[in-house]
């Protein structure tokens, strides 16, 4: 085999591109995810997890190690999931009747493909179109509607504050303890 060139830590050229393609990754992927919290039909959370990820792995899991990134996956999991219920847990708050609830959630899905308007009326329209199917009251049906929106607006505040704990746990896991 022989010597093969390295810097004073011994890494070799191969392994420096590696880390820097890493690093640009993690950077890409962190700003991504940031963005995706605020623009629809982009799953932020993940991606903000998988750019948390690369940074560990451009360091070796030196510092941030796989206890740390089972809590960030747990947390990402969780914002996911807030995501999706969020809307359906406002319309039943507000009374909104089972097939409300569905509505909703059918909204919020459905409200993805359309961008930021989907997103921000498809709960509404889901919850009061599912309400109309077992009730005939609109002032009951715009209440579920008025929920869901409130929901979804909740949810979006919760989704980002999670965010923002992975990140500070990454940080704090990576200025804080020695490789």
């Amino acid at each position: 085999m022989g010597i093969q060139p390295g810097d004073a830590q011994g890494r070799t050229p191969l392994n420096i591109a590696m880390t820097i393609v890493l690093w640009i990754l993690a950077a890409t992927l962190i700003v991504a995810g940031l963005a995706g919290l605020v623009l629809p039909a982009i799953p932020g959370a993940p991606l903000l997890f998988l750019g948390l990820v690369a940074a560990a792995w451009a360091e070796n899991f030196a510092y941030v190690g796989w206890t740390t990134l089972l809590l960030l996956g747990g947390l990402c999991l969780l914002a996911y999931l807030v995501d999706f219920a969020a809307g359906a847990f406002g319309a039943r708050h507000f009374g909104a009747s089972n097939r409300a609830v569905a509505g909703a959630a059918l909204g919020t899905l459905f409200g993805l493909f359309l961008g930021l308007f989907g997103v921000l009326v498809g709960p509404f329209v889901g919850a009061v179109a599912g309400e109309l199917t077992m009730n005939r009251d609109l002032r009951r049906a715009g209440k579920a509607g008025i929920g869901a929106t409130l929901g979804l607006a909740l949810g979006a505040a919760v989704k980002i504050a999670l965010a923002f704990v992975m990140l500070g746990v990454f940080l704090v896991v990576r200025l804080f303890s020695s490789p």
